[in-house]
């Protein structure tokens, strides 16, 4: 390989792994949290009233935790063209998927059942979780039957919106973090807009994704 094809290698390959590489580091904040987390349960740290849910009824915040760090890390690899063109691709998806699920549905049963102090909730934050897990859990569903039909754009792009709301806590930080250190301590209706924010950014983003990707697509192939 010369020096210029080899840079040219480079030039195309380096591109293809910010995407990745942006939402893992999005990621790492919300995965070193439930890490801390998982470290309290099973060291048994003292039970305070803004975790004593946690050790109440721990088992759902341990699938929680679990299943979004698969979610976000493997789901984050995903985006890279050069993997989605390997057998790795299949592979992980038969972990990311479940895993997806099992992140939305355990966030369905801590919304409905756990009860949260008044510092981590506002008015109608608990009604947008409900219909995001149930919306997130619904997209990955629709993303394994349009794959079983082979209909790959449709899985692709169902995926793309599934993984966007699981990685709202990523991009919650981002939104939280301006007001935090400028104002302090949102109140409950302004913690509801900041969270429901970062969800609403993260959704976006995945729809032009997803345009710009049908679009390539439809694009012509142009042959030598």
């Amino acid at each position: 390989m010369t020096t210029a094809t080899a840079a040219r290698t480079t030039a195309r390959r380096a591109p293809e792994w910010l995407a990745p590489a942006g939402l893992i580091l999005l990621s790492l904040v919300p995965m070193i949290a439930g890490a801390s987390r998982l470290t309290q349960l099973s060291t048994g740290a003292t039970v305070t009233p803004d975790n004593a849910r946690f050790f109440d009824s721990p088992i759902p915040v341990v699938v929680h935790i679990v299943g979004s760090s698969l979610f976000m890390l493997l789901g984050a690899l995903q985006f890279a063209p050069s993997l989605r063109r390997r057998r790795w691709h299949r592979i992980s998806g038969r972990i990311v998927a479940p895993a997806g699920l099992a992140s939305a549905l355990s966030a369905l049963w801590m919304t409905l059942f756990y009860a949260f102090p008044s510092a981590v909730t506002g008015p109608g934050l608990s009604a947008i979780r409900i219909v995001l897990a149930l919306t997130m859990a619904g997209a990955i569903v629709a993303a394994f039957i349009a794959i079983r039909r082979g209909d790959v754009a449709t899985h692709g792009a169902w995926m793309t919106r599934a993984y966007a709301i699981g990685l709202g806590a990523g991009t919650q930080v981002l939104t939280f973090l301006p007001y935090t250190l400028l104002i302090g301590t949102p109140p409950p209706v302004v913690h509801t807009l900041l969270m429901a924010a970062g969800w609403g950014i993260n959704l976006v983003v995945a729809e032009i994704v997803i345009h710009r990707r049908a679009r390539a697509g439809r694009a012509p192939i142009m042959r030598a």
